[in-house]
């Protein structure tokens, strides 16, 4: 079953047995496949799709128990779900796609490339680290990002953002309560957080880093107190065909600075004479 939205069609892909809702912007050329955060339902990243070339085709995903896609009916791993986008890819009816994941999408990006070497050509990683072994935020920070009540409650979501996301958000709080306007207060249930949480336990991509060849392009924030930037910056040392591009602004800078940052993700994915 398919609909249309803001030029967009949203789909609800069988995979495993359940439900997952996939939206997809046409284009022209490789797709953009976004891995978002955690908690997070597709939606949110519509600043930064709205910002970026239309000509660039985007496919974008409720992870299990997020959003529109049904729980799962057991728990996964980064390795499963990976394997899962595959199969989403499939029935789209892509051979190869370019992928961009923030946070913990990041980490799903870093094995999807792993998995998927010749159906991901590029890589964009944003505000992410490599996994288990990443140099950790501070204590309160991850205490709040440990439950989803940000996303449940709007108003305790825009109290806290300026604490855990840093950047603009420490600044001007009508940022946090429109960024989490955009979520429905249902979208994220706190099973399929949790599911979403253990999904990275003891994961890491140290060991096989220096195993992507893909280019990869790391955007990082200088004010991140979820995931610190020396953490970029242990990701750039191990990919070997990586550029880092630190911004001004914290954890959520491809919202805040999606006009800034768009064209630069544009022009790494569509480089001149590709």
């Amino acid at each position: 079953m398919a609909t249309t939205q803001r030029s967009e069609t949203v789909h609800e892909v069988l995979v495993n047995g359940r439900r997952m809702k996939v939206s997809v912007r046409p284009g022209e050329g490789i797709p953009l496949l976004m891995c978002n955060g955690i908690g997070a339902s597709l939606e949110l990243l519509q600043t930064f799709v709205d910002a970026l070339d239309p000509s660039i085709p985007v496919i974008r995903f409720d992870v299990p128990g997020i959003g529109g896609s049904e729980l799962p009916r057991h728990p996964y791993n980064f390795a499963m779900l990976a394997r899962s986008l595959g199969k989403v890819v499939t029935e789209l009816g892509y051979d190869r796609v370019d992928v961009l994941g923030i946070s913990w999408g990041g980490a799903l990006a870093q094995q999807f490339a792993a998995q998927h070497p010749r159906r991901c050509r590029r890589v964009v990683l944003v505000s992410t680290s490599p996994g288990w072994m990443m140099v950790p935020g501070k204590p309160h920070v991850l205490r709040t990002m440990a439950t989803p009540r940000r996303y449940r409650d709007r108003d305790y979501g825009a109290a806290v953002a300026g604490s855990i996301y840093g950047g603009a958000f420490r600044h001007d709080p009508s940022i946090g309560r429109r960024f989490y306007a955009g979520q429905r207060p249902a979208a994220t249930g706190r099973r399929g957080y949790y599911l979403q949480l253990a999904a990275g336990t003891g994961w890491t991509s140290l060991p096989f880093l220096k195993l992507l060849r893909q280019p990869v392009l790391i955007l990082a924030g200088s004010d991140d107190p979820i995931i610190p930037l020396i953490n970029a910056k242990l990701l750039h040392r191990g990919l070997p065909n990586s550029e880092l591009v630190v911004f001004d602004d914290g954890h959520l800078g491809l919202l805040v600075l999606a006009e800034e940052l768009a064209p630069k993700v544009a022009r790494f994915l569509r480089p001149e004479g590709d």
